[in-house]
């Protein structure tokens, strides 16, 4: 809503260095997320971490779906080498060159910072603003509309008296014209007052941004006597984090303290660990060493549309995008839960239709508490059904995305591993030949889905699932293989009829405690 008040991008001038962290296997759904959303440039990942460029205003950075947390890059560089035998005085030296640098850079980024701020602030003053005054208006609107409801009522007690057929023929044509002419004029009242608040919130969010570029202009032209006086008092934290064999060098603890020191020494800047201003973030690795400054408070994974949380909402965000959606697509997640899947698809893509089912009415109870707190009943509409007899027509939808539960928080008392054949089948059946499957798997079921499918068809060697990519070496495979015989001669019929299931990929995700396995399949002609 803000695209024709504040600009998308700004200039060469102003590109910004982020980066963002993302769970395991996560990284490469943000890599094209930043380049198709921000069109950011020089992108460069490295594991749970994408580093980025862009001249995108930070509110649309701050919606990127696949990232956990977003930071202002201070430094990126080497690892920093050291060995067991260091001494902690040549250890201390060595992290005061490595990651205290140049007095200017530290003052440039936290002027960057600083002006980041005051654009999230701008914006959220904005979006306040937009919604007060638009309750205020419906308030009023409402208190009207109370008021002439009252006076009509009393007036036409006042008059009520006997007419003759004739009369009282001729007050009804009366009272439905002048009923007309009060839905008329009651449109446009409503049609003004939207204008009234729409004129509203422009001017304010634009005299909000004004004064805010004002206060980045008049910090620029100070120059760097300003930004030290700016800076002089901010209190700051470290929170450093060390791994690899690194980490049996030198610890967190002894990185802050050089790290505060040093900061204070070189900007006059005091340590405050519990309501610092400022939050500097040290990550130390064998592979690298990164710097960066925390912009936003929580967790952009912390989703504000989203009342019960099921499913990590990255994760969900990340099926949806796989089933490559398109206008006028139906989508179907039949074991929807509390709808994480669907409320992110529906999010992202305004010009489909998502439908949810479950045979719990307790998750269904919460998914549709969430759709309503989301602003979704329009478009996500939820069926009481269960996944291995969906009441759907053969071949009606074009993708089915789907996280079978698994896992101590997630489980059901139902055996997975025994329902799975029947559930993908009927999966395969209501999706259009074209369509899309997605679902996530623990470690276990993908191995019995990889026996399932082995058992019906071999594709070609370049469209088999590589058991080192899905670690199949991580499953149980003797456990696995016992399943698939309890299952084989009661559950034939329904193996055979998932042949139709061509695979495309499958990716590992870091679910917290566990993995997952997300598996895409294309529906083929039999």
């Amino acid at each position: 809503m803000f695209s024709n008040i504040i600009t998308e991008t700004r200039g060469e001038d102003t590109m910004v260095r982020y980066y963002c962290t993302a769970g395991n296997g996560m990284e490469s759904f943000l890599v094209e997320e930043v380049k198709k959303k921000l069109a950011a440039r020089d992108v460069h990942q490295i594991p749970g971490k994408v580093l980025f460029s862009s001249s995108a205003t930070i509110h649309r950075v701050c919606d990127l779906k696949a990232a956990e947390r977003l930071f202002l890059l201070l430094k990126q560089d080497s690892p920093v080498g050291m060995s067991t035998h260091t001494s902690p005085a040549k250890t201390a030296s060595m992290l005061r060159s490595r990651l205290l640098g140049d007095r200017r850079q530290w003052l440039s980024a936290v002027m960057t910072w600083s002006r980041l701020q005051g654009e999230l602030a701008a914006s959220r003053s904005a979006v306040t603003a937009s919604t007060t005054q638009g309750v205020r208006e419906k308030g009023r609107e409402s208190e009207r509309q109370s008021d002439e409801g009252k006076k009509c009522l009393q007036e036409s007690r006042k008059r009520s008296y006997t007419f003759t057929a004739e009369e009282s023929d001729e007050k009804r044509q009366r009272g439905r014209e002048q009923i007309r002419r009060h839905a008329l004029e009651k449109d446009d009242d409503v049609k003004e007052s939207e204008e009234v608040c729409a004129t509203y919130s422009k001017k304010e969010l634009e005299q909000n941004v004004e004064s805010c570029s004002k206060n980045m202009k008049n910090m620029d032209d100070l120059g760097e006597d300003a930004s030290l006086e700016s800076v002089e008092n901010v209190s700051f934290r470290i929170n450093c984090k060390c791994s690899g064999s690194l980490s049996r060098c030198v610890g967190a603890q002894e990185v802050s303290k050089v790290m505060g020191a040093g900061l204070s020494k070189l900007l006059g800047w005091k340590a405050d660990l519990k309501n610092p201003k400022l939050e500097i973030s040290v990550f130390l690795s064998d592979d690298y060493c990164l710097l960066g400054i925390p912009l936003t408070r929580l967790p952009l994974a912390n989703r504000s549309y989203i009342k019960s949380t099921g499913l990590r909402s990255t994760i969900a965000w990340a099926m949806a995008s796989l089933a490559q959606i398109q206008p006028g697509f139906c989508i179907v997640d039949p074991m929807c839960g509390v709808g994480t899947i669907l409320i992110e698809a529906a999010n992202e893509h305004k010009a489909a239709c998502f439908l949810g089912v479950d045979i719990d009415d307790g998750q269904l109870q919460k998914a549709d508490e969430n759709i309503a707190f989301a602003e979704l009943q329009g478009r996500v509409h939820l069926l009481k059904a269960s996944s291995k007899a969906l009441p759907l027509p053969s071949a009606s939808v074009d993708a089915v995305v789907c996280d079978l539960p698994f896992g101590r928080k997630f489980s059901t008392r139902v055996n997975m591993a025994d329902s799975l054949p029947l559930i993908l089948s009927e999966m395969e059946r209501v999706l259009c030949v074209g369509g899309t499957l997605v679902v996530l798997l623990s470690p276990q079921l993908s191995c019995v889905l990889k026996k399932l499918l082995s058992h019906t068809h071999s594709g070609p060697k370049g469209n088999k699932e590589d058991e080192s990519q899905i670690g199949i070496k991580n499953c149980l495979v003797s456990s696995s293989e016992q399943q698939i015989s309890q299952i084989k001669s009661s559950s034939s019929q329904e193996t055979l009829t998932i042949s139709s299931l061509r695979h495309q990929t499958t990716l590992r995700v870091s679910l917290g405690a566990i993995d997952g396995l997300i598996h895409k399949y294309i529906k083929t002609p039999d």
